[in-house]
């Protein structure tokens, strides 16, 4: 599959440079730092790290490029895929998350990835993954319309199921157990996807890649400029915990990035850059606060909602 990985690892790069100069003219302010890394020579593989920080618009925001190979993958991905045991591998990817100074401008993540395992003598074992997701502090319906229209324009040309597929599923994964809370309104999330064919596995898998700025710049663009105070900073930061919590506890992800043994900085630059935990805050009942939690922390069909 050596012409195959070629592919996506072009496809990979070339996402990552479009994003970056999309957040870029976004934030009007602030360029990429680059950051070109390789793993030591007993493990395998590289990466680019492009991190942007105390920007116009945008606290934070990293997009990662890496691909890593290794004689066995960790427990992380092992875990319900036995017959990966004994494989070498090779994993690649690009994810990002965009943190912004302005509470009223959503947190968004985004993930696409390949993986490969291989054993002589023995077919190989494929697959991408990814999606992407939106975590507001204070919500507005429109914006989350807005973010599932184009989830669901991501997913028109591959069947009739979808979208409501990989939504649900998006909204079943990213759920804080222990709070039995959701991290935010959801989006898209699919795993483990080779079907039916490599062609149409990787289409889908670019697809989603390619209407992630659609789905979150004209947020940005409509958000950025609320005029905002001190508790609505208080409250953003508070709730960031609940971005660090489900990164740290569940997130596959970092969990693989950590298990096998991938670079620590480039893994970790998904937290938040300021953040704090208030013990037990509970949001004045009918508050913007309470809100968020109330309405649209709870599932429910984003494209039969009206405005």
């Amino acid at each position: 599959m050596n012409n195959e990985i070629d592919r996506v690892r072009s496809y990979f790069s070339g996402l990552q440079t479009s994003i970056t100069q999309g957040i870029e003219k976004a934030d009007g302010k602030t360029k990429f730092l680059i950051d070109d890394w390789v793993r030591d020579t007993s493990r395998g593989g590289g990466g680019r790290t492009m991190v942007l920080t105390d920007g116009g618009v945008f606290e934070q925001a990293g997009v990662n490029f890496s691909e890593v190979s290794g004689d066995s993958l960790p427990a992380s991905a092992t875990a319900h895929r036995s017959e990966l045991a004994g494989r070498n591998f090779r994993a690649m990817g690009v994810s990002l998350v965009i943190h912004p100074h302005n509470p009223y401008v959503p947190t968004s993540h985004a993930n696409v990835r390949f993986f490969i395992a291989e054993k002589p003598g023995e077919a190989s074992i494929w697959w991408f993954g990814g999606g992407f997701d939106m975590t507001p502090y204070y919500a507005n319906k429109e914006d989350c319309i807005h973010w599932h229209q184009t989830a669901r324009q991501a997913c028109e040309t591959f069947g009739e199921d979808c979208y409501d597929k990989y939504k649900q599923w998006c909204d079943d994964y990213f759920h804080i157990k222990h709070r039995d809370e959701a991290r935010g309104i959801g989006g898209l999330f699919f795993d483990d996807f080779n079907e039916p064919d490599f062609e149409t596995a990787f289409a889908f898998m670019q697809s989603v890649g390619d209407h992630y700025l659609a789905a979150y710049l004209p947020i940005v663009e409509k958000r950025k400029d609320t005029r905002f105070g001190e508790r609505e900073r208080k409250f953003q930061l508070y709730r960031r915990g609940r971005y660090v919590e489900f990164n740290l506890v569940y997130d596959r992800g970092t969990l693989f990035g950590l298990q096998s043994g991938g670079r620590t900085e480039s893994i970790l630059m998904s937290l938040p850059p300021v953040v704090n935990w208030q013990y037990n805050f509970q949001p004045e009942s009918g508050s913007a606060e309470a809100e968020l939690t109330d309405y649209y922390l709870r599932p429910r069909d984003w494209l039969k909602e009206s405005l």
